[in-house]
């Protein structure tokens, strides 16, 4: 019997690329792919013949429940704090019969670390606390209710302690990803193209305060290899993977500030000839809001992990270009969406 795997979040950045890494290496699972609509299942179909399609929404819980029922794992790309879908999908997986356990893996993300920063309201400061899913996997697995995720996380992490003989669960927690996706529609990130955006539209580069904040990185693309190793571990039953409380991935390769990232983007800006300089402006916590409701919190306040448990027990091992190195395809890519790219050659060309 091949290997049945429902995926959520096709048509998403993070989904599509998992879908695409997953399917390129096991062509033989059976997989079925939640989507919205007709045309949103056009794009998953014109690139996966094979694929199954069920159309429905994150609110559509018989649908969810019924289909991680029939999987042998559960791939949740979809959205980190839809409690409806959560608990759809881990009641499905807990009326798998005692013989077959179910895999979930679901989609969070390093925004639960900002809570910090969000409840003291200060931004572009550097912190030096760092969490780790090994040595520090309790206080991971512990933090307050009020940091972004957490509710969903709970939720995993109690489905998956409920009966973990029944339902085995792992939480995989980005950080900044960045790269071009691969998957069948959306294939963009959000962080670093949205202060290339804005670096563009304002004509100068941006950052939060003193610009100080660390993130760690991601390209999307190592991303899903670590989904690939985790369903291949659910698959193959290794015991190498942990699963349940201990189930919980980091999955950085690297740490940037954002001041510094700033400041490469309006270089790189200036550079290909979109803005006239390489300057850099600090901006205030309400400026920044105008600018972008949730820039102070995706550029102004700290999430600093590191990823231990994937590289102790799956041997995962990132190895695509540093987010620096992607500077200079995010700016052009940002440029052409703006209608920038017309515009400079139509200049150059007159000049």
């Amino acid at each position: 019997m091949p290997v049945k795997l429902f995926v959520t979040g096709v048509t998403g950045y993070i989904g599509g690329d998992a879908l695409y890494e997953i399917v390129q290496a096991h062509p033989e699972y059976d997989v079925t792919c939640l989507v919205r609509n007709s045309d949103k299942g056009a794009k998953v179909g014109s690139q996966y013949a094979k694929v199954r399609l069920v159309y429905g929404t994150l609110d559509d819980a018989e649908i969810l429940e019924d289909e991680a029922r029939k999987a042998d794992i559960v791939l949740h790309c979809a959205h980190a704090d839809h409690e409806v879908a959560a608990r759809a999908l881990v009641k499905g997986l807990l009326s798998h019969p005692g013989e077959r356990p179910g895999y979930l893996i679901h989609t969070s993300g390093t925004g639960i670390l900002l809570f910090k920063d969000l409840e003291s309201g200060i931004y572009g400061e550097a912190s030096p606390e760092i969490y780790d899913d090994w040595d520090g996997i309790k206080k991971v697995t512990s933090l307050p209710d009020n940091a972004p995720h957490r509710v969903v996380d709970k939720i995993i992490l109690a489905g998956g302690k409920e009966n973990p003989a029944l339902l085995k669960t792992a939480i995989v927690c980005p950080p900044t990803i960045y790269g071009k996706g691969r998957g069948p529609d959306n294939q963009r990130s959000q962080q670093l193209p949205d202060l290339a955006k804005y670096t563009l539209i304002e004509k100068h580069g941006i950052q939060i305060g003193a610009g100080k904040t660390f993130w760690t990185n991601v390209h999307v693309v190592d991303l899903s290899k670590c989904y690939l190793l985790l369903v291949e571990a659910a698959v193959e039953g290794r015991v190498r993977a942990t699963w349940g409380e201990e189930g919980y991935y980091f999955t950085e390769n690297n740490e940037h500030v954002w001041g510094n990232l700033s400041k490469l983007v309006a270089s790189e800006a200036h550079k290909q000839g979109f803005i006239a300089s390489d300057e850099v402006v600090s901006l205030s916590t309400e400026e920044a809001k105008r600018l972008l409701p949730r820039a102070p919190a995706i550029w102004g306040a700290n999430s600093r992990c590191r990823a231990i448990r994937a590289r102790k027990l799956l041997h995962w091992e990132p190895k695509e270009e540093s987010i620096e190195e992607s500077i200079p395809d995010a700016v052009k890519a940002e440029a052409e969406a703006l209608g920038l790219v017309e515009h400079h050659a139509a200049k150059v060309a007159a000049s």
